[in-house]
């Protein structure tokens, strides 16, 4: 289990984040469309894992803008916004805002994406949701890089993740 903080107050997740040099588990979750996507959609491209708790929040509203803005550089990555918020929230927010070089994606119909890469919140006032973290594979779904951001109200290393793909 991590432990990270929520405004200072010790929160934690129920596990670590896959390692560096590691297979990601796969995944089944939601896009806007209510289509499913899996890891197997992504294979052979590189792939940023932007993961928050929720984008009506200020700060996670802010990694999809600021991912969705790095990304429009980036050859061969596909950057993935995952939350447990319903998908026609993440369809409403990009469509508001203009996003289109990120894709929004939702665990909220069994949270098994949460779970299976050690994520989800155990305790806490943001129980069940994710924490925020963002992961980074390769074109094989090999983890090259991870960051679990440890005050949740924090940004993440915008960076260190996509310097990580060079």
């Amino acid at each position: 289990m991590a432990t990270i903080t929520l405004k200072g107050n010790p929160i934690t997740t129920n596990g670590e984040l896959p390692k560096k040099g590691t297979d990601v588990p796969n995944f089944k979750l939601v896009a806007t469309d209510l289509s499913s996507k899996s890891l197997n959609d992504y294979l052979g491209h590189n792939v940023v894992l932007n993961i928050f708790p929720s984008v009506d929040t200020g700060v996670c509203a802010q990694s999809v803008r600021t991912f969705n803005e790095k990304a429009s550089g980036l050859e061969n990555t596909k950057v993935l916004c995952i939350s447990k918020d319903l998908p026609f929230a993440l369809a409403r927010f990009c469509g508001a805002e203009g996003l289109e070089n990120v894709e929004c994606l939702s665990d909220y119909r069994d949270g098994n994406f949460g779970k299976s890469f050690g994520l989800t919140i155990v305790d806490g006032p943001f129980e069940g949701l994710h924490s925020r973290c963002v992961v980074v594979l390769n074109k094989k779904a090999e983890v090259i890089y991870t960051e679990q951001v440890s005050e949740i109200s924090e940004e993440p290393n915008y960076e260190a993740a996509l310097q990580s793909l060079s």
